[in-house]
């Protein structure tokens, strides 16, 4: 079994208990306006050139077995119909600009890169958590890995958007310690318009998903200004959450350090005018949450 995993983060402090390894996997069925993590929507490959380290030494134009790469006013091009993303461009690239997202791996492979951090996972009661993208398109994958993650005790988590047929969370259950739950909109409407999907079935798969044994659910909001901060679709939010067996809700402030992935994806940005939100706003939100008897982290 093998999966399309994008990277492999190491020592994060984030998106789980503990010192974490991130597993990246590739495609989500959302497109939210401010993804962070362009590289992963799509199911398929992708490829990053830096133009400003370019220096345009011809080695990868050179090494291409389709001829798949020209260079037009200074710029390398890459023909979308020759290209098959074997890679040998990133690999013959002195200055690292090119860089392919996307690698077909097994569940062994993935299980040894977790291995390596394990004495770090056992001194700061951390683990794995696989992400994306959305990891939930590759639960077969996941619970294969998760399985072998049990034989050495290491903590499990899945952060999910919830856009996936109930069946996916049946499978992964069993071996998961913990599931870091998106929350965008209420608003169906809305949701469809900024995530290019309604939320029904993400909302109903959390009721379920609240509704099971699982110890640990902490839903994640990210705070977009203008978008889903108002205070009517926060309370909105906090009303729903109060009524699940759910308590931990953590507010991710909006940012903008990755405005450079889309220029060098090639693809536009719709919200390149967007501020992060204050810290007092983010603070007012907090109290909206508390008002429910919830506990709030701002920040993951």
């Amino acid at each position: 079994m093998k999966a399309l995993i994008f990277n492999i983060q190491r020592f994060s402090i984030h998106d789980g208990p503990g010192i974490r390894t991130l597993v990246f996997f590739k495609g989500c069925p959302l497109r939210c306006a401010w993804c962070s993590n362009p590289e992963g929507q799509s199911l398929k490959k992708d490829r990053i050139y830096i133009e400003e380290k370019c220096l345009y030494c011809h080695k990868c134009i050179d090494v291409c077995p389709n001829n798949a790469i020209k260079i037009i006013k200074n710029k390398l091009i890459w023909k979308k119909k020759l290209c098959d993303f074997c890679g040998k461009c990133e690999d013959s690239c002195y200055a690292n600009t090119i860089k392919i997202y996307g690698e077909f791996v097994d569940s062994d492979y993935v299980f040894n890169e977790i291995k390596k951090d394990l004495i770090f996972y056992i001194k700061s009661n951390g683990g794995v958590t696989f992400g994306g993208g959305e990891p939930l398109l590759w639960p077969d994958f996941i619970k294969e890995v998760s399985e072998k993650c049990k034989t050495e005790n290491i903590h499990t988590a899945i952060e999910t958007c919830g856009f996936t047929a109930w069946r996916n969370f049946q499978k992964i259950l069993p071996v998961t310690d913990m599931i870091l739950y998106d929350l965008k909109h209420m608003d169906p409407e809305i949701h469809k318009k900024i995530c290019r999907k309604s939320n029904k079935i993400i909302l109903e798969n959390l009721k379920k998903l609240a509704a099971t044994d699982l110890k640990k659910i902490i839903i994640r909001i990210p705070v977009i200004p203008g978008i889903n901060d108002s205070i009517k679709n926060i309370q909105n939010t906090a009303y729903f959450v109060s009524k699940l067996n759910v308590k931990e809700i953590n507010l991710l402030p909006y940012f903008k350090y990755h405005l450079k992935k889309y220029d060098r994806l090639n693809r536009e940005y719709e919200l390149l005018n967007l501020n992060p939100p204050a810290e007092e706003e983010m603070f007012r939100l907090k109290s909206v949450f508390e008002k429910y008897d919830l506990n709030v982290q701002i920040g993951g």
